[in-house]
């Protein structure tokens, strides 16, 4: 029972980060913009929510410094993206190895240093319950608010007027421009949600996951959640199931080496990579009735009045 429990506790964990950061990214790619940036959003976040957490003592402030640094970045996607009709993919891949080498010269004076990772909740009687105690009144506040975050995604875009009008951005912005509304705008309030969520997601690694800062911490979490948002067909609901889905193969390897499996060690390393790309390639077969995408994805829109 105790290792079980352990096991799911270490699953939730490791599926925080790829929740958030996939939440994100949905609500971006929902709206028709493809920002694949997330890797170096996410690092610069891990970066500066530990930098604000170990300099004032405060993981709420830690998370926030991380949300800014996610959202500051994604301004940058945006400017280029979606101001100046850059390609999109070229832009976030540009992104992320601004991020990479800006979260090495950020975090470089952190490292080695370590902080009280964020507290648990504890409710007594149902804390204590044997293996469900924990894991529901025993987890940390980013693992309920990346459940909250997702519901409230999911009422957003199916439940209220601005969410119909983002998705019309991206499944035809021409359309929707021709409507009257502002269709880079709505964007670029899209990549700042986005950006925010990667930041968040990448400052809860060093504020609850790992205590500490080391240079490239994200090791391609950023990417999991980018194909995540594939995945889950671009639906909240499934996102979920993706996220707990490909936190378990993590998790799972880890356990394998220490259980003694006889598999190299690097190839267990790289089986939840592995996953995602077997995931994709499924995914693309399995699509008999056409993409799922929103159909303006990735499209450069250039408003002529």
């Amino acid at each position: 029972m105790e290792l079980v429990e352990a096991i799911i506790l270490s699953v939730l964990a490791a599926s925080t980060p790829l929740l958030i950061a996939a939440t994100g990214e949905l609500v971006t790619e929902r709206s028709g913009v493809l920002n694949l940036g997330v890797e170096g959003m996410m690092i610069v976040g891990a970066a500066c929510g530990f930098g604000g957490a170990w300099l004032t003592g405060s993981i709420f402030i830690g998370a926030l410094f991380g949300i800014i640094a996610g959202a500051l970045m994604s301004l940058i996607f945006a400017l280029m993206a979606l101001g100046l009709a850059v390609n999109q993919v070229a832009t976030g891949l540009a992104l992320t190895i601004l991020g990479i080498g800006l979260s090495g010269l950020i975090g470089a004076g952190f490292v080695g240093e370590r902080i009280t990772p964020a507290a648990h909740l504890h409710i007594p009687g149902l804390t204590d319950i044997p293996l469900i105690g924990r894991v529901l009144f025993g987890e940390d506040a980013f693992v309920y608010f990346s459940i909250a975050l997702i519901i409230g995604v999911w009422w957003f875009l199916y439940r209220t007027r601005a969410g119909l009008i983002l998705r019309a951005c991206g499944d035809n912005h021409v359309s929707a421009h021709a409507l009257g509304y502002p269709v880079l705008r709505i964007r670029t309030f899209a990549v700042m949600f986005g950006g925010a969520c990667a930041g968040l997601a990448g400052a809860y690694l060093p504020l609850a996951y790992t205590p500490f800062f080391i240079p490239g911490m994200t090791a391609g979490r950023g990417w999991i959640a980018l194909a995540l948002v594939v995945f889950a067909s671009w639906r909240p609901g499934r996102l979920v199931i993706g996220a707990y889905l490909f936190g378990a193969v993590t998790i799972l390897q880890l356990h394998a080496q220490g259980w003694g499996v006889g598999i190299p060690s690097q190839f267990m390393s790289a089986l939840p990579y592995l996953a995602t790309v077997i995931v994709l390639v499924l995914l693309s077969r399995a699509r008999t009735g056409g993409s799922t995408a929103p159909a303006a994805l990735g499209t450069v829109f250039v408003p002529d009045r």
